[in-house]
């Protein structure tokens, strides 16, 4: 009679196996991408969620149905079962259209990741919304953009770092010195790397002496948490040059996080994906009028490491030279303005 309730109860265990098997759905992953921005090959916020989707959808073996639309999307019944949310875009041109509704879908545990320019709110929206959707946001004033050759270190004994190499060089505008969230503590370092002045190849618009005194410290490039209503959030600062997509670590690592973020075990080996090739790079790519698109050639880290260190300034001094070139603007259009009122008025006493 035991043998016969043990045979019985092993039946139905394994039906019950076969049937949360079979119900299991399949994880949907939406990508938001923001319009053209840049020159050709930077910022190609659509053909980067493009080659994302495919590797997802065609490549990786996962069970998972990515989809890429160009900014918010106007039937918002899209977002019905979604299970994580990924924007790339710069700051806020997508998000800004739906700040409701993607609170709403993150209160419900809807994983959410912004990449590269996406993760620069207002210091306003950034409280509001980014540090409780994703742990911290960049911050004009505060944060900085420099364009540099990172060593990309996963975080130890986590998901982020499966299939990943212990290092990933890549030379990209990854902005540091994020503002975080109150505890500090609950975000993730899921992707870290340190800025050097040899490293250091441009300084642009946001340096600030936050940049100076973050030079030889671990700053994190990629973060997340796991927030208190069951989803998970990530920010990424890389992604201004879409020629990294073609970087296998650096592709990696976002395909791990956009897996992590969504709420799937990300494969021991990391999730895969084929080696882009050079005319899948230049596919999909923003169309300017009247120009031919150059061609973007895979990335050669050897090649952006050789380029001279930038010139090294502080704080105070490229804030000088920003006011500086505002005022020799000013200077331009206002000769050119008085330049065109005397041509008007030359041309009005010769009609007369």
């Amino acid at each position: 009679m035991n043998s016969t309730i043990k045979i019985l109860l092993c039946v139905a265990s394994v039906v019950l196996i076969c049937a949360n098997s079979c119900m299991a759905e399949t994880t949907r992953i939406l990508f938001l991408a923001g319009p053209r921005s840049h020159a050709s090959g930077d910022h190609e916020f659509n053909a980067g969620c493009l080659l994302l989707a495919k590797a997802l959808n065609e490549q990786s073996g996962l069970d998972v149905e990515a989809t890429v639309i160009k900014g918010w999307p106007e039937d918002e019944s899209v977002f019905e079962n979604v299970d994580a949310i990924i924007i790339y875009s710069d700051a806020t041109k997508v998000v800004e259209k739906g700040w409701e509704k993607t609170d709403q879908l993150a209160k419900k545990g809807v994983g959410l990741m912004f990449m590269h320019y996406a993760v620069h709110p207002s210091p306003e929206m950034g409280e509001k919304y980014f540090r409780p959707w994703i742990g911290a946001a960049m911050e004009t004033g505060y944060s900085v953009n420099p364009h540099w050759v990172a060593d990309l270190r996963a975080m130890p004994d986590h998901a982020i770092s499966n299939g990943v190499p212990d290092s990933v060089e890549a030379y990209d505008e990854f902005y540091y010195s994020m503002r975080f969230q109150k505890d500090r503590g609950k975000v993730l370092d899921l992707v870290t790397a340190m800025p050097t002045k040899k490293r250091i190849k441009r300084i642009i618009n946001m340096w600030n002496n936050n940049g100076v005194t973050g030079i030889d410290k671990e700053q994190s490039l990629m973060w997340g948490i796991e927030r208190s209503d069951g989803g998970r959030g990530v920010g990424f600062v890389g992604g201004h040059y879409h020629r990294n997509w073609a970087n296998d670590g650096f592709r990696q690592i976002v395909l791990n996080a956009i897996v992590w973020v969504a709420g799937m075990e990300v494969p021991e080996d990391g999730v895969k994906s084929e080696a882009v090739t050079e005319d899948q790079l230049n596919e999909n790519l923003d169309v300017y009028e009247g120009k031919e698109n150059p061609r973007i050639s895979l990335p050669d880290i050897e090649e952006f490491k050789k380029l001279p260190p930038a010139t090294w300034i502080t704080g105070e001094e490229h804030a000088a030279a920003q006011e500086a070139a505002k005022q020799e603007r000013i200077r331009k259009r206002r000769e050119k303005m008085k330049a065109d009122e005397k041509m008007k008025a030359a041309k009005k006493r010769k009609a007369s």
